[in-house]
């Protein structure tokens, strides 16, 4: 089902939570076994009053909730997800009683609450809805990421089919603010407080859900996301593609002055030319439709007719994919007839040429 409100929140699958380890691997596991809906919940034998965004159990349920064997290392997982603001959590000396609450659990949504059932979700079942910027907390804090902690940050920076990121028509792509399209892995260190060698061996751990496409030269990176739940199955956009949408944004912007480093300047073009690229996609479309002719690539990638990057010098075949170039104006520059002529018809003094040299045999 397509999220009605994908730009304020994002899904997460329960059977896809952060891989590898981190502060924010535990926070989707107690985030995953969440109530969903205002209920009584069974733990134990004993009834529990909980809210959307709750748990109430014990210290057992804790640890199975994590994975983890050990009382004080889940107990201290808690407590550092509590400093930095993620969960509040009470634990009772006497009873033993534990309940956590997710600060940032997603109450509006685009989809109809239910009321029926079991409060809890069933394990693996079903997805979250968790903020795009909870991770911007880590930043903001220089906190050092780990694993689990990078690959979410990927996941909520995820964006599908915004006007405002071309690319994002051709599969879902990570974005890092309005001006943050294009990356490098020296960007994404910076972020994460790691260095360069170590972002690279995380997108070769995890090319499964990240795919990180490399653009010519100087520009930078893509970042393609294979899980991200959408209408339709993703398939990463093969490389001539994504090239003929950074040319067309270039001839877009042939007019702007560079701004900053060749990566910096072409992620803010995108932003810039996004929309006027896809307004002129849609006209290019419906022309094409109503002239009854089968565009040379199908609509989902932006254009019917990538134009040309030396279009000024060039005619287009619409009915054909070949292009050819017009005549030259400048007479001037033509040697030989300027109009279609006879040649059978023009005197031999018109021409001069030279007899070929013969090389002389020696008798």
């Amino acid at each position: 089902m397509k999220c009605l409100m994908k730009y304020q929140w994002v899904k997460l699958p329960r059977n896809h939570l952060p891989e590898g380890k981190g502060i924010m691997n535990a926070w989707a596991k107690l985030a995953s076994r969440a109530a969903f809906r205002k209920g009584q919940a069974s733990y134990c034998g004993h009834i529990n009053a909980v809210s959307p965004g709750m748990w109430s159990g014990g210290v057992v349920g804790l640890k199975s909730i994590l994975g983890s064997r050990s009382r004080v290392k889940s107990l201290e997982a808690l407590s550092k997800l509590s400093e930095l603001g993620y969960i509040s959590y009470s634990l009772n000396a006497k009873t033993k009683k534990l309940t956590y609450q997710i600060t940032d659990w997603v109450i509006k949504c685009s989809g109809e609450e239910c009321m029926d059932g079991t409060v809890y979700a069933t394990e693996g079942y079903g997805f979250l809805c968790l903020p795009r910027n909870i991770t911007d907390r880590l930043v903001e804090q220089q906190y050092i990421f780990d694993e689990a902690d990078a690959w979410l940050d990927l996941w909520c920076h995820t964006v599908s089919e915004d006007p405002d990121n071309a690319f994002s028509f051709l599969a879902p792509i990570a974005q890092f603010g309005k001006f943050g399209t294009v990356l490098t892995l020296e960007t994404l260190g910076q972020r994460w407080n790691w260095e360069k060698t170590k972002v690279w061996r995380f997108f070769q751990k995890h090319g499964d859900v990240f795919t990180l496409h490399r653009l010519p030269g100087a520009f930078g990176c893509l970042i393609f996301n294979k899980l991200y739940p959408t209408d339709a199955e993703v398939s990463i956009p093969e490389s001539e593609k994504i090239e003929r949408i950074i040319a067309e944004i270039r001839i877009l912007a042939k007019n702007e002055q560079k701004v900053g480093s060749d990566q910096e300047n072409l992620s803010r073009l995108v932003a810039i030319y996004s929309r006027q690229l896809l307004t002129e996609c849609a006209e290019e479309n419906e022309n094409t439709m109503a002239q009854n002719r089968v565009a040379l690539f199908d609509p989902y990638i932006l254009r019917a007719y990538f134009s040309h990057s030396n279009c000024k010098k060039c005619i287009y075949d619409c009915k054909g994919k070949s292009l050819y170039y017009p005549p030259v104006i400048d007479t001037s520059e033509i040697r030989g007839p300027c109009a279609p002529v006879d040649i059978t018809k023009i005197a031999k003094e018109m021409f001069t040429y030279e007899p070929p040299n013969r090389r002389k045999i020696a008798v």
